[in-house]
């Protein structure tokens, strides 16, 4: 009874912050949600709520994964394959690497991590989560060329982090050092299973669509692909987020085909997809508040300091990386108009959110170093200074450098 009082709380309190207009360009709705969900946890029914890292990735995660695959512009992806891919995997284990040796070098003065647990915050803290940043970016009046490739890299690293932190997380649990072959085998077993089944789940889900014309079974068969994917992926070790990407990315280019049973099929799934996706990360957003309290140790300033730092660290290692990425690639550099505009906006924008708190729950219930109480709210306090202060700093950086570049030219 207690549970359904708090999802009925929850339910209740997500349909208030959507109704109340919002100044969402300055305030975004899952940045709202996340402030109501801290104040929520004040109140005693709400005193003892728990949420665990299973339920977060096994029941949320792969929903809103799919949604967001399915609906990426076909278009889109192929105009910006090659550099939402690059940003996505070399560049994201680039980011690791170098954030992982700037915590490594900042914890030795606070608290000293070892080399495999340095990496691993960072992998915590390298996936990038859009929430109203793509939809702020266009409404801004920035550069699509920058929403498109934020949206394409957030949905295709979220695969590649939960990869790199379950490989990390098992050297750190077996007490082995980090071993870059190792590392490497394990990397491209998950990710190659979890992109082949991915394949094979998008392609029967595809022609199902010319299969049959009776909408509750394309939306029950949306939700097999979406769930049963991501579960057989994980049941061989291999990345179920990937699986769930790769079939929604497939999906999304059958769409793009503009058949008149694709165009049918797009309308049955909009009209299941389009309120449950809301609502499972509205009540995600919510949990994330309410759990937060539980890291947040105002009497303990060095985790503040510390994760203050990190904060500064992440945004830095990911300019580094992007920037050289970028520069390197004559090709890359023309998608924008304005290169230095495009490559803050690009830095500013990857904001961590959900993937970086499931992560952190998961090595909460798992790690049992004799830091781990202090790594654990270091991560929490970073992931919510770069949720709220990236999101709500989005829309004025961006209006910022547009008028910078109006007046250059």
């Amino acid at each position: 009874m207690v549970l359904l009082n708090q999802v009925l709380v929850l339910l209740l309190v997500s349909v208030i912050v959507f109704i109340i207009d919002i100044n969402k360009k300055f305030f975004p709705v899952p940045v709202v949600l996340v402030l109501v969900g801290m104040a929520l946890s004040s109140l005693s029914l709400f005193s003892d709520f728990s949420v665990s890292h299973d339920v977060l990735y096994d029941i949320f995660i792969p929903g809103l994964i799919f949604v967001s695959a399915y609906q990426f512009s076909a278009q889109a992806l192929k105009k910006n394959a090659a550099i939402i891919l690059t940003f996505s995997t070399l560049g994201m284990l680039a980011t690791v690497l170098l954030l992982g040796a700037g915590v490594y070098w900042v914890s030795s003065f606070f608290e000293p991590l070892s080399w495999s647990v340095s990496f691993l915050l960072a992998a915590i803290l390298v996936p990038t989560d859009p929430v109203s940043v793509v939809s702020i970016l266009k409404g801004s009046g920035g550069s699509e060329e920058v929403s498109d490739i934020v949206e394409g890299e957030s949905l295709v690293n979220d695969g590649t982090s939960i990869v790199i932190f379950t490989i990390l997380l098992s050297m750190v649990q077996s007490g082995n050092s980090f071993s870059a072959l190792n590392f490497l085998e394990s990397f491209t077993y998950v990710s190659l299973g979890g992109i082949g089944i991915g394949l094979v789940f998008g392609w029967i889900l595809s022609q199902a669509i010319h299969i049959t014309s009776h909408h509750e079974y394309q939306v029950i068969l949306s939700i097999l692909i979406a769930y049963g994917g991501f579960t057989l992926a994980e049941m061989v070790n291999a990345s179920g987020v990937l699986a769930t990407v790769v079939s929604g990315i497939l999906l999304s280019f059958a769409f793009s085909e503009h058949d008149e049973k694709e165009d049918e099929f797009r309308d049955s799934l909009g009209g299941f997809w389009n309120v449950v996706e809301p609502t499972l990360s509205s009540i995600l957003f919510l949990f994330i508040g309410i759990q937060s309290v539980h890291y947040i140790h105002f009497q303990k300033p060095i985790i503040w300091i510390t994760a203050t730092i990190f904060f500064v660290l992440s945004i830095l290692a990911r300019f580094l990386v992007l920037g050289s990425t970028l520069l390197v690639v004559p090709s890359w550099r023309r998608k924008f108009e304005h290169l230095n505009s495009g490559l803050f906006l690009l830095s500013w924008a990857g904001i961590k959110g959900t993937m970086s708190v499931v992560l952190i729950l998961w090595a909460e219930s798992t790690l049992t170093i004799d830091n781990s109480v202090f790594l654990i709210s270091v991560a929490f306090i970073t992931t919510l200074f770069s949720f709220i202060f990236q999101s709500a700093g989005v829309y004025p950086l961006s209006r910022f450098l547009k008028k910078v570049d109006h007046s250059e030219t």
